[in-house]
């Protein structure tokens, strides 16, 4: 099974169309989402758009160039269009793979590594969770590879490469609009780093001007909205800094080594991507060391450096999966390259790491049917399609195996990955079990409740206010509530006292978002609320 190099980009396109493209509507929107998606819904809906709200309150957290991009496409697909709301980080995550291709050509001088290389990321466990949420984090380092691998050119480019510096700034200034400086730190500083241990910055002087051009396009573009928000509304802009600065050092915090199995996010690649991160052992295979001896240090950089932030969270090792990719291409390429040459060492790796995912499709008819049991009602087609496909693959992998055609074995690796998420994935809706499920988007269904207004005292999580549609207003000790009219008081935790003393409260409902059961571990109290009827005494 080979694919001619003409017909690299049009494969990768449609791999990312079965990857990212397919059944974004089944997974239901988290905590990150919600956020953005309440301050797209307010842009619309208020004309927030440079003073970016979330529940009408200053949210100036996170720059507005990915919310800008997702309320665009909710204002031609509509705010409930779940589909249209994740539509840009799916397009962002889709040139975040293209741009790795023709990145990759500069680095291997190998379009067929790349190719490997790029279908590797896009089959990645995080790059598919990411690439399918609407959140902020793909389109930061989305934007921030783009940069970098002009910059690239620019660096190897004997002229100035006014050009490529150029876009490069622009592209910065993009990726700081969309997270600020996370990406800086977490992909474009490991890159100078391991760019000036392998290749050095050799003959740079004739492109410090540009450089320095390029420094411009990026704080114009960049920081404009930074300063904007600061001139006009700086006592909100400095209380949000301050609380993002405290929570970035005591919210989170894990040990220095929290990070150090960051290979294992790259799901169906761990086995290899911690193969293809042993120096020893891959220097003296590659053919292209110094091309090696980079993605190696861009990769190895990038986690030091994440490992030095106090915060930690495991969706944070996203950028690392960019170089680990690359890295993890030169092992696959090896394989495929010495075909029935391989030492026996490297057979058994490779018997090893795609015969677990062979044997993992042989046995889902049976695995999947047992874990799943009587829960396959509705699902029965999507079991049935996936349970006969599967293990087709398997088979196949184990026997180009056999044939040592590791080429069919990687590309069938990649096609199970397609099936899952083109056929399997809706059957993720069976761990939907929550029997006591009441979605607050029915409230205003009910007639007695269709013009009350709501009020809240603690927080309420942004995905009940995302569900609920409205933003919802804050009470205290001070509020006067309006009279004659029905109030209705949102409680997620035990109500404060002076709401006891002051208000006569009937309870009405209670709405619960949790998806899973909540025996389960994923079941959040926070996704829960009552709602009462409140009036003065």
């Amino acid at each position: 099974m080979k694919i001619r190099s003409a017909y690299y980009i049009p494969a990768l396109l449609l791999v990312c169309f079965f990857i990212f493209f397919t059944n974004l509507d089944v997974i239901y929107v988290n905590i990150m989402e919600a956020r953005n998606f309440i301050t797209a819904r307010e842009m619309l809906q208020y004309g927030n758009w440079f003073k970016t709200t979330m529940n009408l309150e200053p949210r100036y957290e996170k720059p507005p160039l990915p919310t800008w991009l997702t309320a665009f496409s909710a204002s031609i697909f509509g705010l409930k269009n779940l589909i249209g709301l994740r539509l840009p980080a799916v397009l962002s995550v889709t040139f975040l793979i293209i741009t790795s291709f023709f990145f990759g050509i500069r680095i291997f001088n190998n379009k067929k590594q790349s190719f490997i290389a790029s279908l590797i990321l896009t089959t990645s466990f995080y790059i598919i969770f990411s690439g399918r949420n609407g959140q902020w984090d793909i389109f930061a380092h989305s934007f921030m590879l783009f940069a970098i691998y002009k910059l690239f050119i620019a660096f190897e480019d004997v002229s100035p490469s006014w050009k490529n510096f150029i876009v490069a700034g622009i592209f910065l200034g993009l990726s700081f609009m969309s997270k600020g400086p996370v990406s800086f730190f977490a992909l474009l500083l490991p890159f100078l780093i391991a760019y000036g241990i392998t290749y050095k910055f050799s003959n740079y002087r004739q492109k410090i001007t540009p450089t320095f051009v390029m420094i411009l396009f990026f704080v114009i573009i960049g920081l404009s909205w930074g300063i904007y928000i600061y001139l006009t509304d700086s006592s909100s802009a400095n209380a949000i800094a301050e609380k993002e600065t405290v929570a970035w050092a005591n919210r989170n915090v894990r040990s220095w080594y929290y990070y150090w199995s960051f290979f294992t996010q790259s799901g169906l690649w761990t086995f290899f991507s911690f193969i293809a991160l042993l120096y020893p052992f891959m220097i003296k295979k590659v053919t292209d060391k110094k091309a090696y001896k980079f993605t190696f240090a861009w990769t190895i950089a990038t986690v030091i450096l994440l490992s030095l932030i106090p915060e930690k969270k495991a969706r944070y090792l996203l950028p690392v999966l960019i170089p680990m990719a690359l890295n993890t291409s030169f092992y696959i390429h090896y394989l495929i390259f010495e075909g029935k040459q391989l030492l026996k060492t490297d057979r058994y790796i490779t018997n090893i790491g795609f015969g677990l995912v062979g044997l993992i499709c042989i046995a889902f008819p049976l695995g999947g049917y047992f874990y799943f049991k009587d829960k396959l009602d509705g699902f029965w087609i999507y079991y049935t399609i996936t349970s006969i496909i599967l293990p087709i693959t398997g088979i196949f992998i184990f026997y180009s195996l056999t044939k040592k055609k590791y080429e069919n074995v990687f590309y069938s690796s990649i096609f199970m990955m397609c099936v899952i998420m083109t056929i399997g994935f809706p059957m993720a809706k069976i761990f939907y079990d929550n029997p006591n499920f009441n979605n607050i988007s029915t409230l205003r269904n009910n007639e007695s409740l269709k013009n009350i207004e709501l009020y809240k005292y603690d927080e309420i999580t942004p995905e009940l206010i995302w569900e609920l549609g409205e933003p919802i207003k804050t009470i205290d000790e001070t509020t006067t509530l309006p009279e004659n009219s029905n109030v209705g008081y949102l409680a997620t935790y035990d109500i404060p006292d002076f709401i006891l003393q002051k208000y006569i409260l009937q309870p009405v409902d209670t709405f619960d978002i949790n998806y899973v059961n909540p025996s389960k571990k994923g079941y959040k109290n926070r996704l829960t609320a009552k709602l009462y009827l409140i009036q003065s005494k």
